[in-house]
């Protein structure tokens, strides 16, 4: 870019993108929407014991710290003055939690990510303390199942069986925080004067949170157990929280705040009621704007927050469908199978064969969340055949991320009430184009896709350009730069559609009822782990040295 072209860009505005596989750091210029420089680095993932995803929270503060600077060094590069950077968003993974020690500024576990399923025995027992079990019971207050999905069954789990965290609660130095509140808290100063907040969109995923009076719920605290002291105070989505404290972007205000869902629902500019959008990452997640009024499902979505763009600003709405596995399957497919070397692989596989010969696969790796919300469930490929080959299976698991996609959407047009008459969508797995004509397909609608890919970092910075005393973004709709799309239209006739949509059907079903909550023996495989066969050996051995005893006696 020309020397020149530094003076004529205007404002400029940042975007921490902290995903569950990578952190980004994305620059826009506001006035045109245009993404100027980007860096990224990938999030290692930890699985210390079947069913447990945890990271280091330290080493996702790094990769903020690591890409904020790479992305300064690119603009300076490009000839761009890094001082036009007026305001920093910042979007997330939403759930994981982390609790640190406000005085040493040091996480006192691993992050527990969203994916997690330790928490399934804590579930279980605080079922037992609602009246007929009932998962839905907190749903009018908090839009959410009890489930181990939302933050503060991981919390409520951390200070049942992590000893520092119990004494620091005890101490009152801990602090609870998805990842928005860790990132703002360490960036805008950590242990020396760090502000702990977070937004009405996370907090709406905690479990803690009564999305009507936008406050923490005392009656929620109090039944899991959690000092309502050690929660971030709870802002909107667009304000100034505070100033970078260290780095190339000291001073400049972190100024907007959502979860990543929302941040994409904003990016799409999805501000009408009835606008939808799916997004593409780790999981899969549809998100419809109901407004300023809450709409509760009657077929397994929740209810959120969407998104309040000032502290004067209305609240509103979504209804969301969550797919725990989509990006992450093919993850999988690479680094636990080993069948691909990269993830652009997995389109090619596929595409040699155009179709998976019978063979579906339900990658319920964390259970199923919408709609079923079962836990008990657990991944499966089934229609196997010695046919089948990878990239059967490469087919079978892009197809498996939309049919996931077209139950929730199924579940979303029962409750709208006007079914979709197209699909938008983002993220990451959007570029293979393999899984966004399979998506037309089996949709049997037209699935349309933004050029410019990266809504989820776009709808952190507009919330951050446009806060009161940033105010370099316009969010009027006259002012929203139109997108260009890319447009899939279905390619195969419904009847086809709706047979494989019955078939998957019928492998989801195969997949529930395998795990129970019950405790298991680590890889125990010893015969007497049976009861009833343990007897039956033990008398079989009592009864042979009885015989060798007598028939020796009888010599």
């Amino acid at each position: 870019m020309a020397a020149s072209a530094s003076a004529t860009l205007g404002p400029l505005v940042g975007a921490i993108d902290q995903g569950t596989s990578s952190t980004r750091f994305l620059v826009f210029n506001a006035k045109t929407a245009e993404l100027l420089s980007h860096h990224q680095v990938e999030i290692q993932q930890k699985f210390p014991k079947e069913g447990w995803v945890e990271q280091d929270a330290k080493e996702i503060l790094q990769s903020v710290h690591e890409c904020v600077e790479r992305t300064c060094e690119k603009l300076k590069q490009l000839n761009i003055d890094i001082t036009n950077i007026k305001a920093i968003g910042v979007s997330n993974q939403r759930e994981t939690t982390v609790v640190w020690d406000k005085t040493t500024g040091e996480p006192l576990y691993n992050a527990i990510v969203w994916l997690d399923l330790r928490t399934q025995s804590t579930v279980e027992r605080l079922l037992n303390r609602i009246p007929g079990k009932n998962k839905s019971f907190f749903k009018p207050r908090t839009g959410l199942p009890l489930s181990t999905y939302f933050s503060a069954v991981k919390l409520r789990w951390l200070l049942d069986n992590v000893e520092e965290i119990k004494q620091a609660v005890d101490d009152g130095r801990a602090m609870f925080g998805t990842i928005d509140s860790w990132l703002i808290w360490s960036l805008t100063g950590g242990r020396n004067g760090g502000v702990h907040c977070t937004d009405v969109t996370n907090a709406s995923r905690t479990m803690l949170f009564n999305i009507h009076s936008l406050e923490w719920d005392p009656e929620l605290c109090q039944f899991f157990d959690i000092p309502v002291e050690m929660l971030p105070k709870v802002r909107s989505s667009s304000e100034i929280y505070g100033l970078m404290k260290s780095g190339a972007l000291t001073g400049v205000p972190i100024s907007g705040c959502l979860g990543d869902q929302s941040a994409a629902l904003v990016g799409q500019m999805c501000f009408r009621d009835g606008q939808a959008k799916n997004t593409y990452g780790t999981g899969c997640f549809l998100l419809c704007n109901t407004g300023p009024k809450s709409v509760f499902s009657e077929h397994g979505l929740l209810t959120t927050v969407a998104y309040q763009l000032g502290r004067d600003k209305p609240v509103y709405y979504a209804l969301e469908g969550s797919v725990a596995i989509a990006g992450a399957v093919v993850r999988w497919l690479r680094d636990n199978l080993g069948i691909v070397k990269s993830s652009q692989e997995v389109e090619k596989l596929a595409a040699e064969v155009g179709t998976s010969y019978g063979c579906y696969f339900v990658p319920a790796f964390s259970g199923l969340y919408a709609p079923y919300w079962e836990p008990s469930a657990r991944g499966i490929i089934c229609g196997l055949t010695q046919f089948t080959n990878k990239n059967h299976i490469a087919f079978a698991a892009l197809e498996a991320v939309c049919f996931q996609t077209r139950e929730i959407l199924d579940a979303m047009n029962k409750d709208c009430g006007i079914p979709l008459s197209q699909l938008q969508v983002d993220g990451g797995m959007t570029n293979n184009k393999v899984l966004m004509q399979l998506q037309a397909d089996i949709l049997c609608i037209p699935v349309v896709k933004p050029s410019m890919p990266e809504t989820t970092a776009l709808g952190a910075a507009m919330a951050a350009g446009a806060a009161e005393g940033v105010g370099i973004w316009s969010l009027d709709p006259g002012d929203l730069t139109a997108v260009t799309c890319e447009r899939f239209e279905p390619q195969i006739n419904p009847e086809e559609s709706e047979y494989r949509y019955a078939r998957w059907k019928k492998a989801v079903l195969k997949s529930m009822g395998w795990e129970t909550s019950e405790p298991h023996s680590d890889g125990d495989t010893s015969i007497f782990c049976s009861l009833p066969l343990g007897f039956y050996i033990m008398s079989s051995m009592i009864m042979f040295i009885g015989a060798k005893y007598i028939s020796g006696t009888n010599k």
